[in-house]
């Protein structure tokens, strides 16, 4: 797909497919002029497509980031009990890691696909795993690497759980925020497959989170066998600071950078 957008002094804003570009034309001594000052513009921006496969039972549905140098590899990513796929710190962990060449696929786990609001029923968990799992198939057909899979919260635990059961599903896991136990009840806590889990983990947590403190996740963490890693972000709660629609692009860059790290140092080229 193309379209052309053409401004009164003839410049363009083009769009192809995903990527938008501003040409700058027209008047030649405009343009010399900004060359002598050297200045350029380079608008690039990429607009996730919507997307959607209704013939996988459950369906998948959401949106995908295509990069615009494709490294190969991707990151299925996605979200908590209380949100969808559309929230401020999906979308923008899911920018990031697109602009680093990223196939990214953010999707609605089932529950959110049958309910727009409220959090999942006791029975929704299974189906929820079979979503990701099927999100991961999905993806697969567009990259030929590594695939990641990323969940914030509820959908991190479920993450965690099919990949202690399917080992082989994802190549590694990031789990922002991860639900170690209900707030005030410490004692219940969500670790009971962590000993099945070989896959490696990068674990997202806040200080000041309710699910679970910094030394209880470290504890937690030691019971599973694969490799992990656990990046702290001081004074951040249980939406790591992306509470409605405020965003935290630096935490984004540092997720980012841990991430990259990590897994190098784990699975070198």
């Amino acid at each position: 797909m193309e379209f052309r957008l053409t401004s009164w002094n003839d410049s363009q804003l083009v769009v192809r497919g995903t990527r938008i570009e501003l040409e700058l034309t027209g008047d030649p001594r405009y343009v010399e002029d900004f060359r002598k000052k050297s200045l350029r513009i380079d608008l690039i921006m990429f607009v996730p497509e919507q997307f959607a496969n209704a013939s996988s039972d459950p369906p998948v549905r959401g949106f995908l980031h295509s990069p615009a140098s494709p490294n190969q590899n991707g990151l299925v990513l996605t979200h908590g009990a209380g949100a969808n796929c559309q929230s401020s710190l999906l979308g923008t962990l899911a920018e990031t890691f697109a602009d680093a060449g990223l196939t990214v696929l953010r999707c609605d786990l089932p529950f959110r696909q049958t309910r727009p609001y409220g959090p999942p029923r006791p029975g929704d968990a299974a189906k929820d795993r079979e979503g990701l799992r099927n999100a991961v198939s999905e993806l697969r057909k567009l990259i030929s690497g590594r695939i990641f899979l990323a969940g914030h919260s509820y959908g991190g635990r479920q993450a965690t759980m099919l990949c202690s059961q399917e080992p082989s599903l994802a190549d590694g896991l990031l789990l922002p925020s991860y639900p170690l136990h209900p707030p005030r009840k410490p004692d219940q806590l969500r670790t009971q497959h962590f000993p099945q889990l070989n896959t490696p983990a990068l674990f997202v947590h806040g200080t000041r989170d309710p699910f679970g403190s910094i030394e209880e996740m470290e504890l937690a963490l030691k019971l599973i066998p694969a490799q992990k890693s656990l990046l702290t972000v001081g004074g951040a709660g249980h939406d790591l600071g992306f509470k409605g629609k405020a965003k935290r692009e630096e935490l984004a860059g540092m997720v980012l950078k841990s991430f990259e790290e990590f897994f190098a140092r784990i699975m070198p080229t």
